[in-house]
């Protein structure tokens, strides 16, 4: 199969080097279009979003970056950095770099937290939003649940022994998947190692500030939610997730009327964003962008 994205790389303000996806800006039909930004969930990488960024390939230019300390991204040298605030400089550092003025931002989990308080800083650079099962407040039993597995550092002798594994911990997530479906995840989540065995691809540091209340997410961010409310917005929300609740949902939909709110069923966190309800959503969050 062709390729369709460039491997590309930016520096962060602290001196990383960094690892973006480029799906391939020269082949967009209408340059004019603001660029589509996708920032994946706190364990994972640019590969996530790969259905939907070959979906959206040569129609709209779709930069997936992988956050300092997961795929092919330079590990930081303190862990400290690992914290939302950081991974947003290191995002607007790859705008400027490229010379965005205006995104949309696609965020699963970690992504959204960011997309959130990208809008706070400057809502005006984004063009539309997408919150993938995440809103300003985090269900405690979610951030404990990804607490047990987050930074553990296992590796498996073969991919359908991860396959397996990655199902033991997530199927409650995805009850519908076949094994396949798990060894599709595995392969996009873990990476050969040195070693042969198979293994979780980002640094395991990452688990050591979110071990903190302060390292899971910032205190407050209902304001930088709203800041989003004047933009075309999409919240989606796995029917099972167990991150963001109907509760907040419903919050969410109040503060922001306007916004397309989209309950993904069968699924908790997060959807893939290939399921057919999301997947619908999102094509009619970017028809509105302009």
């Amino acid at each position: 199969m062709e390729k369709l994205f460039e491997d590309r790389y930016w520096d962060s303000p602290d001196g990383l080097t960094l690892h973006f996806r480029d799906y391939f800006a020269d082949t967009v039909t209408d340059p004019r279009r603001p660029a589509v930004i996708c920032m994946h969930g706190l364990t994972r990488n640019a590969r996530d979003f790969a259905p939907l960024a070959e979906r959206l390939a040569g129609q709209w230019r779709v930069i997936v970056p992988e956050m300092r300390g997961r795929g092919m991204s330079e590990y930081a040298k303190d862990f400290v950095t690992y914290n939302p605030l950081t991974y947003v400089a290191d995002i607007e550092a790859l705008v400027a770099q490229e010379g965005i003025a205006r995104f949309v931002a696609i965020g699963t989990s970690l992504g959204g937290l960011m997309t959130m308080l990208l809008a706070a800083k400057d809502s005006t650079r984004i063009a539309g939003a997408v919150l993938n099962d995440i809103g300003p407040v985090i269900n405690l039993s979610g951030i404990e649940r990804i607490r047990e597995y987050v930074g553990q550092g296992r590796s498996y002798p073969s991919w359908m022994h991860a396959a397996r594994a990655l199902a033991e911990v997530h199927g409650s997530a995805h009850p519908n998947f076949a094994i396949d479906d798990w060894l599709e995840m595995a392969k996009r989540s873990m990476v050969l190692q040195p070693n042969g065995r198979i293994g979780l691809d980002y640094d395991m540091n990452i688990a050591e500030p979110f071990q903190h209340d302060d390292g899971a997410a910032p205190p407050d961010l209902w304001p930088a939610f709203e800041a989003l409310k004047d933009l075309p917005l999409l919240v989606l929300r796995g029917a099972l997730s167990d991150v963001l609740s109907p509760d907040t949902m419903e919050e969410m939909q109040r503060r922001i009327p306007a916004a397309d709110m989209v309950t993904v069923p069968d699924v908790g966190h997060a959807p893939v964003l290939d399921e057919p309800a999301a997947a619908a959503a999102i094509d009619r969050l970017l028809a509105k962008v302009k």
